[in-house]
């Protein structure tokens, strides 16, 4: 059985293939989302979720998020003494997923031994992701103990997931995805049963979480008493929190209400959606950017896109629904359920590599994000050299797999090596660009412009790059596959990574609602005062006393009591 898996910004899911199509697989809780949030106490006890998203509200110090922005750096979150890269929390997340799909198949197909261990995943990537990222992404999967049997872009799987490809007409798609932290727009073209992405663009900077930035600004705005920079992240968080609410608030109303209870003082402000809007013209003039430069990339116009489709939770917010549709002229299809629609996809993905006999067989064609080349000496108009310039090969959006061959010559009298960097970038100067390797390779002594080289980019599906380097004159021939070295590990120290993520102490499945419960009540006594605290205090007390019984009936009635009495608090 392949899974497949939308590893986001803000939450994650998981999901599989069943004759009846793809299914979202529940978690722990019983919730189809499962927020990407690390959390580590002072006994080193790993909390993933909705749980460590609530515990991050009491001690944000501790805790992570968002830290899919930062994969593929070498950037360092230190959790309660434990230091974890992004990668490896993101290894955290997929291995509480996969664990929640273990347990799911196990309970619904006791008897069929295929479901009882979940070893194989497709796990989608933003189509903007660089090669660093994707193969971070990858090795996050390999520390869950997951083989990854393909990286695919977030809107090549919602297209999936819409059923683009089950479409009787041929016609140009675009899929606007809008997530919690990144932003992708993708043009496909449908060709019986061939799925053709003709160029991405994006930002890794901008998605849902900015559009809850600009609420909490306002809030700032409207209430000049409360200065964020003498805030503590604590008291931080909680207003990132209570601007969340709001934006979610939207979703009911053209009005919404924040309120925030800061060193027993309640600030408050009401906001309209007209006045949000307004607020987000910066945000939203920054996602036009990469649709226009997809539609340039693409040679296709406005009016040549069929179809527009809608991913990620943030394109659940009215106005950018609106926007999309002034913009394209065309409303979008949102007939499928933004937040899952690329974990749904992913599972359709999983399901045509087993060759299931269910689904059709699809063709999928990708491109390369970011344009790969190398560095070059330019001859200037006084017959001087110029160094430091950039040398495209393979351009951003080729379709892939590719392969390009670039012919460059000495620029030096005798000159006994050429030595080539390997980049990926968009800007005609080299420094500019990211630096993803570097071969050198021997030339025999001629005048300048006399001996060449020529080199080949090869990119496949699995963003994977080969370099080769042919000296035309001796044919000499060196090879080598592009690594980057913030991703780039051996086997063993997989390995050794992966026993020490494991020796981790994972909170139990089965006591996670319990946890959760419990949080959930200190955060809500924190916040309140007089009469309310005491009753949530007694509240407190009673449903650790039933705890302590270890009694599962017990439990389970004080449980119950205890959620319909913490429902009675606004969040």
């Amino acid at each position: 059985m392949i899974i497949g898996i939308d590893l986001g910004t803000t939450n994650s899911l998981v999901a599989y293939y069943t004759d009846e199509g793809p299914k979202i697989i529940p978690n722990r809780l019983g919730k189809n989302l499962t927020p990407s949030v690390v959390s580590v106490d002072e006994d080193g006890q790993v909390y993933i979720g909705e749980t460590a998203k609530e515990r991050m509200l009491l001690h944000p110090e501790s805790s992570a998020s968002v830290f899919k922005r930062s994969m593929g750096s070498e950037k360092v979150y230190e959790l309660s003494g434990k230091r974890f890269l992004p990668e490896e929390l993101s290894a955290l997340i997929l291995r509480a997923l996969k664990e929640d799909a273990e347990v799911y198949f196990s309970e619904k197909y006791p008897d069929d031994p295929e479901y009882s261990k979940v070893t194989e995943a497709v796990i989608s990537v933003p189509a903007y992701f660089n090669d660093e990222r994707r193969k971070a992404t990858k090795r996050a999967g390999e520390l869950a103990g997951l083989k990854v049997e393909r990286i695919i872009s977030e809107p090549t799987a919602a297209a999936i997931a819409y059923g683009l490809y089950q479409n009787n007409e041929n016609g140009k798609f675009l899929v606007f995805d809008l997530g919690g932290g990144t932003f992708d727009v993708s043009i496909l073209e449908l060709f019986d049963s061939i799925i053709e992405v003709r160029a991405v663009a994006g930002d890794n900077y901008l998605g849902g979480e900015d559009f809850t930035r600009v609420i909490e600004k306002i809030f700032y705005e409207k209430n000049p008493e409360l200065v964020e920079d003498e805030l503590s992240e604590k008291e931080h968080k909680y207003i990132i929190k209570q601007a969340e609410n709001c934006k979610l608030g939207f979703s009911q109303d053209r009005r919404s209400v924040m309120s925030c209870t800061i060193n027993d003082k309640t600030y408050e402000m009401t906001l309209s959606i007209d006045e949000y809007e307004a607020k987000c013209d910066e945000l939203l003039d920054k996602i036009k950017q990469p649709i226009k430069r997809s539609l340039a990339d693409a040679n296709i116009r406005l009016k040549d896109i069929d179809r527009v489709v809608l991913v990620g939770g943030a394109t659940k917010l009215s106005f950018i629904r609106k926007f999309v549709g002034k913009l394209f002229h065309n409303l979008p299809d949102t007939s499928v359920n933004p937040d899952e629609a690329v974990a749904l996809g992913a599972a359709v993905q999983g399901a045509m590599k087993e060759r299931k006999d269910s689904i059709k067989e699809v063709i999928l064609t990708d491109v390369c994000p970011f344009t790969l080349g190398t560095e070059v000496v330019l001859e200037k108009d006084n017959g001087r050299y110029e160094d430091g310039h950039f040398c495209p090969i393979i351009e951003r959006n080729t379709t892939i797999p590719a392969s390009r061959t670039e012919r460059l010559y000495t620029v030096n009298d005798d000159q006994t090596q050429i030595r080539c960097k390997v980049l990926q970038g968009e800007s005609r100067f080299a420094s500019n660009n990211v630096m993803l390797g570097e071969i050198r390779i021997k030339v025999p002594k001629a005048e300048a412009g006399k001996e060449a080289v020529d080199v080949t980019y090869t990119y496949d599906v699995n963003s994977i790059l080969e370099v080769e380097i042919k000296v035309v004159s001796t044919g000499e021939t060196t090879k080598q596959i592009i690594k980057t070295n913030a991703t780039d590990m051996t086997e063993d120290e997989i390995k050794e990574r992966m026993e020490a993520l494991s020796y981790l102490k994972i909170h139990p499945r089965d006591k996670e609602e319990n946890k959760l419960l419990l949080l959930k009540g200190e955060r809500i006594y924190e916040e309140s005062v007089g009469r309310q605290r005491m009753e949530i205090e007694y509240a407190l007390r009673e449903f650790e006393k039933a705890l302590d019984t270890r009694e599962d009936s017990v439990i389970e009635g004080a449980r119950r009591d205890f959620k319909e009495f913490l429902e009675d608090f606004i969040e």
